[in-house]
């Protein structure tokens, strides 16, 4: 079998025919294997065979995003029996090293970008690498495959709105199989409830191979062309159950079970060349028998593949260090605030870096954001700095994609309180993609965003800080600056690095006027000493790092001498100076504006108690003061009554010292 290729666009149907039946063969293969106890999990794709026709029309340049029954289509373009097989076994070597589930296709090499189980997840990312290509004026297109359920997805909506606001190189293609699982679609999908027009819509009978590569073709020409998107809507047959988990036999009529068998696409296409005399009977049972002779003996050798070793599941958390260039401008005067730093970094970044993009609500000019990040910056750099619409997903799930296609987004989430629609692509995409892909794929990003409370009248959407949400993602760096040099360093680093990066700015402080008197790049997970001192060490960090400075103070005028450690990044954090600190002093307090239940607080708590060269440092117990569990409330007096104050981190001193 040859991988499909534009170069031979013209319909070959034996070709086709056998990576359909490969594809079949592989199925049958792995529902034996599961029976005999030899696999964990599998997603068949029978049925869906058919929609490979679309690999004919494709270029290497271009970009799938494929969902987990596109088997055919991953042969189609290239991907080995033996890659899909050493990913059903979750064997060394496989596309994610056992870390991702079977069928959860991945390829940089073949620009397959990895499948995430949550449904409609690769959406956006796909109108984001879309957005690249336009950019850079390439006629590539990027394919994103998605399954009747999962289109009712508010990011399949959101990626659709910004394909065709923005006329982008993308086709979607709806797998109408009429099943998400157990439940019928019929009655749900937005295709039959003319959701939207005609002319966005083109309807195929995704069991014709032939009409699949004809139609499929038509609108891969038109993102070409520069014609914006299409929404293919493929009406194919589920021919097996959902998962190795499910039996649709339960609540399928078998009646029904027997109809669709009718209108199997291998069954439609083998007929189809018989009847043309492009194949004989004879070929083709010889075809059948050779393939299937050949996924036998592949799964038996991949069988006896071992396993990833257990000592590399942390690998591929995080890229290499980089080694920074400096940062290209220094202070003009000695004091300055954290948001004159943010537009000054922003500025040098988009003139340093080529490939930087920003993107996010209101941070056009005349505006320049709504606490003023971006001023100026619209005009100095035409098609680089604009408006997003008012959907946070959009804005985190296109800068993945953009990210993966080349380019370094750096977009704005107005305030951190309303980055929940845009939380799927965090969790998901952001943090998983580079260690799930095992260093294949990285979305290197910037996401940047006001955070926190001591701001009276914000309430519970536009004061929260929870950092713990944000310290629990793995993959993701966070990083909290308390000052302008802490912001231009912090930004610079992510501008270079190559993970996804998350920078919150306190709102508290942002615009009081610091000493500054150096800018150079600071790595994430290295803390800053901001106050030396030998009898107790307080820990924290952005607007609660001043409650800390101002106990420092006044525990000195009472013979407390009080060292303050600012983390400055959370994800990772600095375990080796706060240790060293605590050797010297002997008493810790850590204090935070986020919850006390999960904050980050109970973790730094947890690492200098959990060692015995830590615990035996401690003199008094740790304190933590941190947030009551409770949101935070418009009211003023309310506000300041559930967040940490100067009388409670006093104590928490004077507690450690009895």
């Amino acid at each position: 079998m040859k991988p499909a290729t534009i170069e031979n666009a013209q319909l070959n149907g034996v070709e086709l025919l056998k990576i359909m039946f490969a594809s079949r063969e592989g199925d049958r293969r792995e529902g034996i294997l599961m029976r005999q106890g030899k696999g964990w999990f599998q997603v068949p794709g029978m049925g869906h065979e058919a929609i490979a026709a679309i690999a004919f029309h494709l270029r290497p340049d271009d970009y799938l995003f494929p969902t987990y029954r596109d088997r055919a289509l991953m042969v189609a373009r290239g991907m080995t029996t033996r890659e899909i097989a050493l990913d059903f076994y979750a064997r060394h070597g496989s596309s994610s090293d056992g870390r991702n589930m079977p069928a959860h296709y991945s390829s940089a090499r073949l620009n397959v970008f990895s499948v995430a189980t949550p449904t409609g997840a690769q959406c956006l990312p796909a109108a984001g690498a879309a957005w690249a290509f336009k950019s850079d004026g390439k006629d590539s297109v990027a394919i994103c495959t998605i399954g009747d359920a999962a289109s009712r997805q508010g990011e399949f909506y959101e990626a659709i709105c910004l394909a065709v606001q923005d006329k982008l190189p993308v086709v979607f293609i709806i797998e109408d199989n009429q099943y998400g699982i157990s439940t019928p679609t019929a009655h749900m999908l937005p295709t039959r409830l003319g959701i939207f027009s005609d002319e966005l819509i083109m309807k195929i009978n995704g069991r014709d191979a032939a009409e699949v590569f004809a139609k499929g073709g038509e609108a891969i020409a038109k993102a070409r062309r520069g014609d914006g998107p299409t929404v293919i809507w493929a009406e194919i047959d589920r021919l097996g159950s959902h998962t190795s988990a499910d039996d649709h036999r339960v609540y399928r009529p078998l009646d029904e079970i027997d109809e669709m068998m009718k209108r199997d696409p291998i069954l439609l296409l083998s007929e189809k060349l018989i009847a043309n005399g492009e194949l004989t009977e004879s070929d083709w049972q010889a075809i059948q028998d050779e393939i299937a002779a050949e996924i036998d003996a592949v799964y038996q050798e991949t069988e006896r593949v071992p396993f990833a070793p257990a000592s590399e599941v942390m690998d591929h958390l995080y890229g290499p260090q980089v080694s920074y260039r400096p940062v290209p401008f220094q202070p003009e005067e000695s004091t300055g605030t954290m948001v004159q730093a943010v537009n000054q970094v922003l500025d040098a970044g988009l003139a340093t870096f080529p490939k930087t993009i920003m993107y996010g609500e209101d941070i056009e000019d005349p505006k320049g954001g709504v606490f003023g990040f971006t001023k100026g910056l619209t005009q100095k750099y035409p098609g680089r700095v604009t408006n997003s619409p008012l959907a946070e997903a959009t804005i985190v799930g296109a800068a993945v994609g953009l990210a993966t296609a080349g380019y370094k987004p750096v977009f704005e989430i107005q305030f951190i309180d309303f980055i929940t629609p845009g939380f799927h692509q965090m969790v998901s995409q952001v943090g998983t993609l580079r260690w799930r892909s095992k260093g294949e794929w990285k979305c290197p990003m910037v996401i940047y965003s006001p955070y926190g409370a001591y701001l009276p009248a914000g309430g519970m959407w536009h004061s929260q800080s929870n950092d713990g949400w944000w310290a629990h993602i793995p993959g993701l760096r966070t990083a909290i600056p308390s000052t302008p040099e802490d912001v231009v360093g912090l930004f610079w680093s992510a501008f270079q690095d190559e993970d996804p990066s998350l920078i919150l700015i306190p709102k508290h402080i942002f615009r009081i006027k610091m000493p500054q008197s150096k800018y150079e790049a600071i790595p994430f997970g290295k803390a800053a000493v901001r106050r030396e001192g030998s009898d107790v060490t307080i820990v924290s960090w952005g607007n609660c790092l001043e409650l800390a400075e101002a106990a420092a103070n006044q525990a000195q005028e009472e013979g407390v001498s009080v060292e303050v450690i600012d983390l400055r990044t959370i994800q990772p954090w600095d375990e080796e100076t706060v240790e060293k600190s605590l050797a010297k002093t002997g008493r810790l307090v850590v204090v935070h504006e986020d919850q006390r239940t999960c904050g980050l607080g109970a973790t730094v708590v947890t690492e200098m108690v959990s060692h015995a060269h830590r615990f035996n440092c401690l003199l008094a117990p740790p304190q933590l003061v941190a947030r009551k569990d409770v949101y935070i409330p418009f009211c003023p007096d309310l506000e300041y009554a559930v967040l940490p104050d100067l009388k409670q981190v006093l104590q928490a001193v004077y507690n450690t010292m009895e």
